[in-house]
């Protein structure tokens, strides 16, 4: 790979982003020169730069780090100046004991950075009194502060959007999953072609960390968000429902999997093999329904949880509940009268795990 192309990220920055930090850099710098008499406040551009983030929480958090590290960068380097003066040798003392420092303390890498830099900075920007270092810490609180206000009133984005269709589109590829077993039993494939089926289920689990981390995104674009408050229960029913479909992409994986591992030429003439792909086909047709329903509520606070067609038994449409039906589309569990001499392992645990997606989907398994 090209080296230089490592310097690029595969996406653009949002432009408001970049607007908002170059906003919040020349506010902290004006301010500062206003309210601190001395040379350009480079403590307060510095935090202002670092501390504008996605989200606001995002940005409490780095303002937090950055001030923690100024302060005992700043503290450290004073005090040896003080001591010892100013010499090369004393410098690289100061960066020594920082970086040790902030190892004992166990600071985060922002921090633990920052006391090095702070103390770096006040060592070499010439004299040194305990009223450079208290402004220089003022300096680096404005600019956080700065950077927080601006972050907050400028349009503080809610990225709840994304993770709402990861959850959409991970609740249509399980159907599709349960939907191929089906089909792959009712149809009698080959091992060959039950590998290539449990490649794909296999990538479910993929798919649903990558939904769980849009999920955690979201609600950390929601924390200390003054937008939040009508996007909380859309984003709290997600989790739910995303923690329905995380046992059952588990399920459907191993279904897949025993089917692999067990199939036959004469499987597909078993009766009892054709009712469980009956049942299957029915569990798609419940987990895409839910899926388009997801999907076609968008941000709609008001929409019900639950894999049914309604609103669930007596759910409380304002909290997360567990999913329901009204009217499910699943039978009633299966009876085997006379187990099948061959495939009875691979249809018992067939069966059972029928058994189990029904209990989650109706939410018996509590």
């Amino acid at each position: 790979m090209n080296p230089v192309a490592r310097l690029r990220s595969s996406s653009r920055t949002p432009f408001l982003q970049v607007v908002k930090t170059a906003v919040a850099v020349v506010a902290a710098v004006l301010l500062c020169r206003l309210l601190i008499q001395g040379p350009f406040p480079t403590f307060a551009a510095i935090a202002a730069l670092l501390v504008v983030q996605p989200s606001i929480n995002q940005s409490f958090v780095k303002g937090l780090e950055r001030s923690a590290g100024v302060v005992l960068g700043v503290v450290l380097a004073t005090g040896f100046h003080l001591l010892l003066g100013d010499s090369v040798w004393v410098v690289l003392l100061v960066v020594v004991l920082a970086i040790l420092i902030a190892w004992a303390l166990r600071l985060t890498p922002t921090s633990a950075t920052q006391v090095s830099i702070s103390g770096m900075l006040v060592l070499t920007a010439g004299v040194v009194t305990p009223n450079y270092s208290a402004d220089r810490i003022l300096e680096t609180v404005i600019g956080a502060v700065v950077a927080l206000v601006v972050n907050a009133l400028i349009i503080p984005p809610v990225l709840l959007e994304p993770a709402h269709l990861a959850v959409a589109r991970l609740a249509r590829d399980t159907a599709v999953a349960f939907e191929r077993v089906a089909i792959g039993l009712t149809e009698g494939w080959d091992r060959d072609r039950w590998q290539d089926a449990l490649v794909r289920a296999r990538a479910l689990r993929q798919q649903h960390a990558k939904t769980e981390a849009s999920l955690t995104a979201a609600r950390e674009s929601l924390t200390m968000n003054p937008r939040s408050g009508r996007h909380r229960t859309v984003l709290d029913r997600d989790v739910v429902i995303t923690e329905h479909l995380r046992v059952l992409v588990t399920r459907v994986t191993g279904m897949t999997r025993a089917i692999r591992d067990n199939t036959a030429p004469d499987l597909r003439a078993d009766p009892v093999v054709g009712g469980i792909a009956t049942e299957v086909a029915r569990i798609g047709a419940d987990v895409r329904a839910l899926s388009a329903r997801v999907e076609s509520t968008r941000l709609d606070p008001s929409f019900a949880t639950g894999f049914g067609s309604g609103s669930g038994s007596g759910a409380d449409a304002g909290a997360p509940a567990a999913a329901t039906f009204d009217e499910p589309a699943l039978t009633a569990p299966m009876r085997i009268v006379r187990p099948n001499s061959r495939h009875w392992v691979l249809i018992g645990a067939l069966l059972e795990d029928i058994r189990r997606v029904r209990e989650e989907l109706l939410g018996e398994d509590d």
